[in-house]
């Protein structure tokens, strides 16, 4: 199969662009760079010009393929709902490229929407709509893109997805924490939040496509349901040999500041329907274990 992949060249597109190739696929990769186009060709992969913000060039990338993965995203979170607008329109034009054509359209959402209060949301959980979360545009355009016809699945990503080379909530956590002197959670410390690794998700990302349904389906790319958010501060303390300290909600919205709302998740979340329905199998390593491999503090 030949697939257009967008973020072809980041942290999670990359990955799949590798599980692509690897499993015999055939990879038309965005670039918005001379320097992106370098890495794509490096990798084995054909190059197809132009950026999330250039609905022609989505458009066309779609059209020239047999299939779409959308890993692209602006990780500007200063600006989250600017960027979740950009990323409305760019599945918008994805998936009217693709409408009647029955291709598959593999569309990145993100588990942080769902709100599950004492129990693990699941992929039949649906964001609810009067969310305020402006991360649900996409979900949005993914159903209206199903609705023309479209082969859509949508993979739910955690708030971190980890491995080598992350440049997403974790290494920002870190940052703060070294700016700081001092790694913080609040009160018990007791949010938390799912993970995953970059190879297993690549993995998953490959199984959707190749496994596309008729109907708009949900998956969870959940290695790991619910590490509390104070753990991941003891390992970001221990990795930067600082003090680890519980805050007040006053004191932690001043040391995470524009990040307060995203350190603040709860989001448990299950993908044993993922596992089961795509025979989807993590192996990596988990995110404690990961960040005690030391490279996040080398950054």
């Amino acid at each position: 199969m030949r697939v257009f992949v967008t973020g072809a060249t980041g942290f999670v597109g990359s990955a799949v662009v590798q599980e692509l190739i690897r499993a015999g696929h055939q990879v038309l990769g965005l670039a918005r760079s001379e320097e992106n186009a370098k890495l794509l060709t490096a990798a084995g992969a054909d190059v197809h010009s132009g950026n999330l913000e250039d609905m022609e060039s989505l458009r066309q990338g779609a059209a020239a393929a047999d299939g779409v993965i959308h890993t692209g995203f602006v990780h500007d979170f200063t600006r989250f709902k600017e960027v979740c607008e950009i990323d409305r329109r760019a599945i918008e034009a994805l998936g009217s490229a693709l409408a009647g054509s029955d291709k598959p359209l593999i569309v990145t959402s993100g588990i942080g929407l769902l709100t599950t209060p004492g129990r693990l949301s699941t992929e039949l959980d649906m964001p609810a709509e009067n969310s305020q979360n402006p991360r649900i545009a996409s979900e949005k355009a993914a159903d209206a893109a199903a609705a023309l016809g479209v082969r859509v699945s949508v993979i739910r990503l955690p708030p971190t997805v980890h491995g080598e080379g992350d440049h997403g909530f974790i290494p920002i956590i870190i940052g703060m924490a070294r700016e700081k002197g001092i790694s913080v959670y609040k009160e018990e410390g007791n949010n938390r939040w799912p993970a995953v690794h970059r190879l297993d998700a690549a993995i998953l990302f490959r199984l959707a496509l190749e496994n596309s349904s008729a109907t708009c389906v949900r998956y969870h790319a959940v290695a790991e349901e619910g590490i509390m958010f104070r753990d991941i501060a003891e390992a970001v303390g221990e990795g930067l040999n600082i003090s680890v300290d519980s805050k007040s909600p006053e004191e932690t919205a001043e040391h995470f500041t524009w990040f307060n709302h995203f350190a603040g998740f709860d989001c448990a979340a299950s993908g044993a329907k993922t596992k089961e329905i795509l025979n989807w199998n993590p192996v990596q390593l988990g995110l404690i274990a990961d960040l005690n491999q030391g490279h996040y503090f080398k950054m």
